[in-house]
């Protein structure tokens, strides 16, 4: 069956709408019959039209929110296997498994009290005898907006694309974590406001759901963050204002560092949320940030304004600019090779659980 949140869908469904148009259009003079049955057969066609042009919609939109992350979910029967992890029994999370191996969960963060979807994935090693009393750096992967955390396994080729640098040796053996970055479809760039914590979703609710059911590293140098767009921007900033949490933060092609004023209205919410404004306070986090020359969304300059506001003890990688490419996921994918070993680097091996 086809994913719901796949690319399969949206182009079936496209096929679709182009079929009943072109239908509509060769059947509308060729009906025969008496008139109150031709006026019937036509309403339908365009019935037909309205009802593949919603659902070609419908599926954009959930697509890019996560409304709805399974058939199961859209229809309320959840019948998929699961996969109960352990944890305390106050927070124990039921995750399901997808085909694309990732663990998935919809949880309530209790401090942020925003409620979101959550992907875990573990590295072959996690299971593996030799490894079963060790623990694992993090990496958070964060999506862009309009984006939801499928479409880092739908169109980022996640987590088989970290899987073969993993295989290669060009990264050591992290846990992936993807959250929703807008929980309930709020873009705050990831920044606490008032009725959506979305910074303290991030930073406090997901990481300690991934404590409580995984293995995984105390401390900061057990955490990195890459994000891409919105996320990219969420990806620095998150790792600038929480250092104790974050060692690492990579961003292809963020958004500007001054921030948004279409999520953040409110100018001293957005200017203490900047990047910029974070690079005075001197967080002890290294970070790398990369774009395409020809990206009109993230330009150069932008990244050229951080990287000279950053002072010591806060780091910043060169930049990784490419000659060419867009503001898509061509583009991200290709600096993949550069940015997950970087950041792997930025982490501490994997090494014993501490109880």
């Amino acid at each position: 069956m086809l994913s719901l949140t796949g690319s399969g869908l949206l182009w079936l469904l496209v096929a679709c709408v182009v079929v009943s148009v072109a239908a509509t259009v060769a059947l509308w003079n060729r009906v025969r019959g008496h008139r109150v049955l031709r006026v019937v057969q036509r309403v339908l066609l365009i019935l037909l039209c309205q009802v593949t042009a919603i659902a070609l919609v419908a599926a954009w939109i959930n697509n890019n929110y996560g409304l709805y992350t399974t058939w199961a979910d859209l229809f309320g029967n959840e019948s998929g296997a699961t996969v109960a992890m352990p944890g305390p029994p106050a927070g124990r999370a039921v995750f399901t498994r997808a085909s694309d191996g990732t663990l998935q969960t919809y949880v309530h963060g209790e401090v942020s009290h925003l409620s979101g979807q959550v992907l875990v994935w573990t590295p072959p090693q996690y299971d593996q005898p030799a490894y079963q009393h060790t623990a694992f750096p993090v990496i958070m992967l964060l999506h862009g907006v309009p984006g939801s955390p499928t479409s880092w396994t739908e169109d980022g080729g996640m987590p088989s694309a970290l899987a073969r640098m993993t295989a290669d040796g060009a990264v050591r053996p992290a846990i992936v974590v993807i959250p929703v970055i807008d929980p309930a479809g709020v873009d705050t760039t990831c920044s606490d406001v008032p009725g959506h914590a979305n910074a303290t979703w991030l930073a406090v609710d997901v990481p300690t759901l991934v404590r409580d059911h995984f293995r995984v590293l105390p401390g900061p140098q057990g955490w990195g963050l890459a994000g891409l767009s919105t996320g990219g921007l969420c990806a620095v900033k998150l790792a600038m204002q929480y250092p104790r949490l974050f060692a690492a933060g990579a961003a292809m092609d963020p958004d500007p560092f001054t921030g948004d004023a279409s999520a953040l209205p409110d100018p001293t919410t957005r200017l203490h949320n900047s990047p910029l404004w974070l690079a005075g306070q001197k967080p002890d986090v290294s970070l790398l940030l990369a774009t395409s020359a020809q990206d009109p969304i993230s330009p150069v300059g932008n990244l050229v304004s951080l990287q000279d506001a950053i002072q010591p003890p806060t780091t910043v990688a060169p930049l990784l600019i490419l000659a060419e490419g867009g503001h898509n996921w061509g583009t991200w994918q290709r600096m993949y090779p550069t940015v997950f070993p970087w950041l792997s680097l930025h982490l501490a091996a994997p090494g014993p659980e501490r109880h």
